[in-house]
């Protein structure tokens, strides 16, 4: 079989998508407006941008201009993904001999001649460490080009499946009916003698001082009024089976728990009454979606910014415009809740060092809360 010539720019941007997308875990990027040049992305990388550009840079002031556009892109993409630095490791491949490269302090630009020079560049060694060894640098011929894109293609296939498999339809949100039913059962009994349910149940400072502890918890299913049952479980309704089914059901009762006991810390160390009510602990659903929207801002594309943001901002004025809420045991949750999932983390996104991060905040956060408890 004879073989079939490939463009040498062509051979490079393949093997470098083929390292990137493979060994490193980056993906595509659609930026419109854009030709001959291709983006990588990765967030969780300390280079979340990777710019592969193959057009004629024939002198400094075109550079210029690249540059410009590379940064409006760059400064886009960091909106949109809400990240605090966001680096771009700027490829160029066809690049003048006499034009002298120039980089700023958020984009590395580096002349790609041959992949050689990746090889032997500092700044990647020290990003990439694996690239030396991983990336291929043997001469590409037809059919190692179709085994490289094949092994994107898996890779592609591979990442699908764990998105469908986290974002897949969740038909038997069975926790959260169980949660909706407690709930309820305990309110049917409070119309029967709700003077002895606040009484055994409900969260005020005096006695969790005296050790009554489970208070901060049981107040969390506890109402007595009807309107105030109907908008907490219709919220539970809708917002419970998304956490259910985002983190799975042992993280979600771990959230929701967590999040109700934590809301009714705050609240115990805030006022000086009896309070009650899952609000708590359904604010910390909504920071659980919080945290699961800003690890999968890339794949949600705008659901954080155009509608969890809103629902949360909306539901803590509601709080505060309407009298005999309590606010502090939402803003609790809300917190208790984006700490919880913060540690025990999202499907393909967890990290070991934002588990241990988050037990240090959530321990700092409760031994905090208990001693301001104690000392009121």
């Amino acid at each position: 079989m004879s073989n079939i010539a490939l463009g040498k720019k062509d051979e490079i941007v393949m093997k470098i998508i083929h390292y990137f997308v493979t060994e490193e875990d980056y993906r595509p990027v659609i930026v419109n407006g854009v030709q001959n040049e291709i983006w990588l992305e990765n967030l969780e990388n300390d280079i979340p941008l990777i710019r592969i550009n193959i057009n004629y840079i024939h002198n400094e002031e075109q550079l210029y201009i690249d540059l410009r556009k590379t940064n409006a892109i760059r400064k886009t993409i960091k909106k949109k993904t809400y990240k605090i630095k966001m680096n771009v490791l700027n490829l160029l491949l066809d690049v003048r001999d006499e034009v002298t490269l120039v980089s700023d302090k958020n984009i590395e630009t580096i002349k790609i001649n041959k992949i050689g020079d990746l090889k032997k560049n500092k700044y990647i060694n020290d990003f990439f460490p694996k690239l030396k060894d991983k990336i291929i640098s043997k001469k590409t011929g037809i059919v190692d080009m179709f085994s490289m894109t094949e092994e994107l293609n898996e890779k592609t296939q591979k990442e699908d499946k764990k998105l469908a498999k986290v974002f897949k339809e969740n038909k038997y949100p069975i926790l959260t009916y169980i949660l909706i039913g407690i709930n309820v059962i305990i309110y049917l009994l409070s119309l029967i003698d709700s003077y002895n349910i606040i009484n055994l149940f409900a969260n005020y400072y005096e006695n969790i001082q005296i050790g009554q502890i489970w208070r901060l918890l049981t107040c969390t299913f506890v109402h007595v009024d009807f309107f105030h049952i109907f908008f907490n479980m219709m919220a539970l309704y809708t917002i419970g089976p998304l956490i259910e089914k985002y983190y799975g059901k042992p993280k979600y009762i771990l959230i929701y728990l967590g999040s109700g006991i934590i809301g009714s810390l705050f609240s115990a160390v805030l006022i000086s009454i009896p309070s009650i009510g899952a609000s708590g602990a359904i604010f910390g659903l909504f920071g659980s979606l919080l945290y699961f929207g800003f690890k999968y801002r890339a794949t949600l594309d705008g659901f954080l910014r155009s509608s969890i943001i809103p629902i949360i901002i909306t539901n803590l004025l509601i709080g505060v415009i309407i009298p005999n809420i309590d606010i502090y045991a939402h803003i609790g949750g809300l917190l208790g809740g984006f700490l919880i999932s913060y540690t025990v983390g999202v499907a393909n996104k967890e990290k070991i060092s934002e588990k241990i991060n988050g037990i240090i905040l959530l321990t700092i956060l409760i031994i905090s809360l208990a001693y301001m408890i104690i000392i009121k």
